[in-house]
């Protein structure tokens, strides 16, 4: 069979990010398992033997024939592209022809592979530049064994200044778990001194398989969705083009569809959003360590996009808390330039804010409480954090149609009607809601918390007063504070000050003058929007009649993010039909139960 694997020409070379793609085991561990990945693996096993410097990694993927082996690890061959042109659509994790090279003049690089339909396998031990050393015929299955040992034996200094072994196995095991959950269907087996560290079971999706990698989480804590979105109208349309030729399955390149290997070639019409987000009610982080964002197959590092995300969950987690977010997007390869770094981390993103602004639609969509995004789980632990806000009097609007209210929110269309069904009241804190999978009990001052924060954040309108509410002894700051969020407020004598207007939920209260206090003792201007919120919304111990909770209901429901209050408190415990069922046991034979 003809050779796929061939020597770049020099100014393509040219053209490429230069660097060191070789520094550490987990940086070997990642070019050759993504090796084994654009050769359309779909079982990889690492096994590593840290104190002796040597990794191996065995795939099923399409292997190599002899001339293939033969030019694998010399300088900048590859399969991958062949001209200038190929930079800008690149549809692989690896495009270079660095890595085995690199390996070469590092270590000892040992290749066995036999291609799928081969009747041979073939064995090959390379020396310092990528030079056959040694060729061999070898029994073998189809696939591809890569062994690199003595990594850094010629430079011992660069070994002692790598981190310690333990620290290397976390950085292992942290880049295998980075690269399974942009390849959910692909199994792996994980050695360390010939004993099992540990699996990764494939999974129809990324959200099945997260809980593998995360085991607090569970699957109920989490929401999965997957939209085709239109590429920007201002993108250049891509001619498609024909894949590189498999014929003697290279090692770095394999047919892949969009349900394997999400980086394949897509429509240039459309990209792929694939979202898996921890529910803000169930479950968050002390750090932002689990807010991923991966392209085409690979996680990146995207600062603009990972800012988005985060400010898509504000206020709805506690304070100091972060979300759990993992974003995939399969983006046309005209959209993205990889050659910006050479461990491919970094990426330009052509019309990073169109991206943004389907990102933040994706986020509240995942967010929104429908029937078709129920969670049949039963989440017993809330029970204890659902608190009583303060008493106070005063009077609250439950208007089935907000006027403020933005028609375009993604969830102003919700059937909520046929949706929840209010039920009764429990000790005049709880709605008993009913549905068609169950029943929900939703604490009835933080949903409407939640109801009235949104309608401030999207229209924070301030009316004028008559009289002026007059305070005394305020500090400077106070002052600076009310003007920052717009209040009008001007000295009215010896340590008085008027205050002319007032946020529009306060002005039938009648206890607005403390309302202004609180508001002045810091915040921007979203906090005080909270704390209006707060102090407006219904109090815990008010009875309620049927049609007033009806209401609440209806509008808590089309919030963008109903699951939790501005300050990250969970608004809803639910009691799932089928946990109902298997709690009373309800599948039980009639009949047996009374020992017939």
């Amino acid at each position: 069979m003809a050779s796929t694997i061939q020597t770049l020409p020099t100014e393509v070379v040219y053209l490429i990010t230069a660097g060191e793609v070789i520094d550490s085991l987990a940086s070997v561990v990642r070019e050759l398992v993504e090796n084994s990945l654009d050769a359309g693996a779909t079982r990889i096993v690492v096994s590593l033997w840290p104190q002796q410097w040597r990794i191996r990694v065995a795939d099923n993927g399409c292997g190599m024939n002899l001339d293939d082996l033969q030019q694998a690890a010399t300088a900048h061959s590859t399969s991958k592209i062949r001209s200038s042109a190929d930079l800008w659509k690149i549809n692989s994790l690896g495009f270079r022809g660095e890595a085995l090279h690199s390996l070469t003049t590092l270590a000892e690089l040992e290749i066995l592979s036999r291609p799928l339909g081969g009747n041979l396998g073939w064995r090959i031990i390379y020396g310092d530049g990528g030079k056959v050393v040694q060729v061999e015929a070898t029994a073998i299955a189809p696939g591809t064994v890569v062994t690199v040992s003595h990594l850094f034996g010629n430079c011992s200094s660069r070994r002692q200044g790598l981190p310690t072994t333990a620290q290397q196995m976390k950085a292992v095991q942290a880049t295998i778990h980075q690269i399974a959950l942009c390849h959910p269907r692909v199994t792996w087996q994980i050695w360390q001194n010939d004993r099992q560290w540990f699996t990764i079971c494939p999974a129809a999706t990324t959200g099945q398989l997260l809980p593998q990698i995360l085991p607090q989480v569970r699957q109920g804590d989490l929401q999965e969705i997957k939209l085709e979105i239109p590429n920007p109208l201002n993108s250049e349309l891509l001619t498609p083009h024909s894949p590189l030729p498999t014929t003697s399955a290279s090692l770095r390149d394999a047919t892949r569809t969009l349900s394997t290997s999400p980086h394949s070639a897509l429509p240039t019409q459309h990209s792929a959003l694939n979202l898996v987000v921890g529910l803000p009610d169930r479950c968050h982080r002390h750090r932002p360590d689990w807010v991923r964002v991966a392209i085409n197959g690979r996680m990146v590092k995207t600062p603009e996009l990972e800012q988005t995300i985060l400010s898509a969950f504000h206020k709805t987690l506690p304070r100091d808390r972060y979300p759990i977010c993992f974003l995939h997007l399969a983006i046309s390869p005209d959209q993205i330039n990889w050659n910006r770094n050479p461990a491919k981390t970094e990426i330009y993103l052509n019309e990073i804010i169109y991206w943004q602004e389907q990102i933040t639609q994706a986020i509240n969509q995942a967010l929104s409480i429908s029937s078709n995004n129920l969670k049949e789980a039963v989440h017993t632990t809330r029970v204890s954090k659902l608190l009583k806000a303060a008493e106070a009097k005063g009077g609250y609007n439950f208007n089935s149609q907000n006027p403020n209210e933005n028609p375009k929110t993604p969830n102003s269309s919700l059937p909520t009607a046929n949706f929840l069904k209010a039920v009764a009241q429990v000790s005049n804190t709880y709605i008993v809601a009913e549905h068609s999978g169950g029943m929900w009990l939703v604490e009835q001052h933080i949903a409407h918390e939640r109801v009235l924060y949104e309608q401030l954040s999207d229209n924070w309108q301030l009316v004028p007063i008559e009289p002026s509410i007059i305070l005394y002894q305020l500090s400077p700051a106070q002052v600076l504070q009310l003007q920052r969020i717009g209040l009008e407020i001007e000295p009215f004598g010896e340590q008085l000050w008027a205050v002319r207007n007032i946020p529009a939920p306060l002005q039938q209260r009648d206890d607005c003058a403390e309302a202004i206090l609180e508001l002045s003792w810091g915040g921007d201007l979203q906090t005080a929007q909270v704390a209006v919120a707060c102090r407006s919304a219904i109090r815990n111990g008010t009875p309620m009649n049927q049609q007033e909770m009806q209401i609440l209901l209806d509008n808590w429901q089309r919030t963008r993010n109903p699951r939790t209050c501005p300050h990250g408190r969970p608004i809803y415990l639910s009691l799932e039909e089928s946990a109902l069922a298997r709690f009373f046991r309800r599948n039980w034979v009639i009949g047996k139960s009374h020992g017939i």
